[in-house]
């Protein structure tokens, strides 16, 4: 069964039409333990996603070898690609692909102020415990973490009670609840004014997990506007489904240890590959 998949999956590879491709999405996603990631490049164009390239690791060079897979002529055809912040695949994409509109992921951006909402709140957790306190943030993370209309009836009267404390996890609860006002955005320039107004509210908070990202939401602020100047029309939450799909497919091949039948399990799934046609009838 193994052989007739993988004479498929390279039949599908060496035949499939590359023409037309003007968005892409890329991603890493852990392999196995142990920091072992693959780069993940899909295509994203409306009416067509698909995975279109595997690399091993998540280096400058992973990517590189994406783009001379690619070629130079279809590089330049590119309007639109979607990342996260990882620099080496920054620095990759703006000398490769210098055209495209570069979009930075809204979802990794989000996730990076929730992860600092948690570092806040398990810090001052356990300062509180240690300084003999009520522990009024005790089963308190979900509640600060999860978007409102998602909180269970449980979480919405702990976060009620949590509000009424002048606490820095809830100044921070509070600035993150802010920044969701940007994806409401439609002008380029009114989001960039409402980054600048927010990343002086986040620095001046002295929340140091915050200040650190309000620094870095500046420094990547016109790949951030990006989104807005695409039209909102592409962004990695596709990118993230398709993820989710590859790590369900790593994990019904658990048994495959090598790269290159992992490697065959995810073409097969979510390549699109055309098949190849039986040049003989059997009776």
């Amino acid at each position: 069964m193994f052989y007739a998949v993988q004479y498929v999956v390279a039949w599908g590879l060496a035949n499939r039409d590359l023409s037309g491709i003007t968005a892409i999405g890329v991603d890493e996603i852990q392999w196995h333990r142990g920091h072992k990631y693959l780069t993940l490049v899909y295509q994203i164009n409306e009416g067509c996603i698909r995975l279109l390239w595997i690399g091993k690791d998540r280096s400058a060079k992973t990517l590189l070898r994406f783009f001379y897979f690619f070629g130079k002529k279809r590089s330049r055809e590119l309007r639109y690609i979607c990342s996260d912040m990882w620099k080496p695949y920054l620095k990759v994409i703006a000398r490769k692909a210098a055209q495209a509109v570069h979009i930075l992921d809204r979802y990794h951006i989000v996730a990076r102020i929730n992860k600092a909402i948690d570092a806040v709140r398990a810090d001052e957790h356990r300062q509180m415990k240690k300084d003999g306190y009520e522990e009024v943030l005790k089963k308190s993370r979900w509640c600060l973490l999860k978007r409102k209309e998602n909180l269970t009836e449980k979480q919405e009267v702990k976060l009620s009670e949590l509000l009424r404390y002048n606490l820095k996890s809830v100044r921070a609860y509070l600035l993150k609840e802010d920044f969701n006002g940007l994806w409401e955005y439609v002008s380029p320039a009114w989001a960039g004014k409402f980054i600048d107004r927010w990343c002086t509210r986040a620095m001046r908070s002295r929340i140091e997990p915050l200040k650190k990202e309000a620094k870095t939401i500046r420094r990547h602020k016109e790949l951030i506007l990006n989104w807005f100047k695409a039209k909102k029309a592409f962004s990695s939450g596709v990118v993230e489904g398709l993820n989710n799909k590859v790590k369900l497919t790593i994990r019904k091949s658990y048994g495959f240890k090598s790269l290159k039948c992992t490697e065959i399990a995810l073409y097969h799934v979510l390549g699109d590959l055309p098949e190849p046609q039986l040049t003989h009838r059997f009776y």
